[in-house]
């Protein structure tokens, strides 16, 4: 019985987020559009996220450079280091993790704002003065998630490879030319375009679970701080099932 009612519960709540889902659909092709709103939503989401996306990727793409030169060295192939970062970066790791980071930032970011505004009545407030909480609140900051998660994923693999240039001449030297050539020798247009499409995806899923966990918080201040979480948690899980379906259709078409 117990597992049953946490079905109904799952299935209620993928219930009220796909009709959620549905009303901003509706809501972002119907006139009048929030530009102002938009773009300054595009600032907080993207701008203000770029250093900790930024530190991330550095990081990432030195420590995967350190950790992988003892096994490339032991194959005889110290000298593909460059050209497996890149791959590896580009193609899976970078997205993904981008987007986990992002959804820990803006996820909670969204939940915590929107949840806040609920429990102190300012969207009943706007509703009644006449201005559409869905699309001033909701429609604004899912289209600024969506746009903005791409740019920050090319910026953090570009900041990756810097990272894994500084990596590769930690222990030897290799000249600025000569890892470019190795990295996009080995890189095609079926492994960048791929990964940046399901960054789309990916901002969009944290844009959407965010403002829906914020949008219909309850019990108080205490479900400010329950939406925030939820909505992380709901955001990264989702990451990784888009990002598997993204794998396994580019793996049909042949791009893998």
């Amino acid at each position: 019985m117990k597992i049953k009612g946490q079905s109904k519960i799952l299935l209620e709540e993928a219930g009220a987020m796909a009709r959620f889902t549905g009303v901003f659909f509706k809501e972002t092709l119907r006139p009048r559009y929030e530009f102002k709103e938009f773009f300054r939503q595009c600032f907080l989401i993207g701008y203000k996220s770029l250093p900790l996306i930024a530190l991330t990727g550095f990081i990432m793409g030195l420590v995967l450079t350190l950790q992988l030169r003892p096994t490339m060295i032991s194959y005889g192939v110290e000298a593909k280091l460059p050209a497996m970062v890149s791959l590896s970066i580009v193609r899976e790791i970078g997205p993904v993790i981008s987007a986990l980071i992002f959804a820990g930032k803006i996820g909670s970011s969204i939940g915590a704002q929107l949840g806040s505004m609920r429990v102190t009545e300012q969207i009943d407030a706007m509703d009644v003065s006449g201005t559409n909480p869905m699309k001033f609140l909701v429609v604004t900051r899912v289209l600024a998630a969506t746009f903005m998660m791409p740019v920050l994923c090319i910026l953090s693999d570009t900041i990756s490879l810097y990272g894994s240039f500084l990596g590769v001449n930690i222990r030897s030297h290799m000249s600025v030319s000569l890892f470019v050539n190795q990295v996009f020798n080995i890189l095609n247009f079926t492994d960048i375009i791929p990964s940046i499409l399901k960054t789309f995806f990916f901002g969009f899923a944290v844009g959407i679970v965010g403002c829906y966990k914020g949008y219909n918080s309850k019990h108080g201040t205490e479900g400010v701080g329950q939406s925030a979480n939820s909505a992380v948690v709901l955001a990264s899980v989702l990451v990784f099932v888009i990002d598997l379906i993204a794998v396994q259709i580019t793996d049909l078409l042949g791009y893998n």
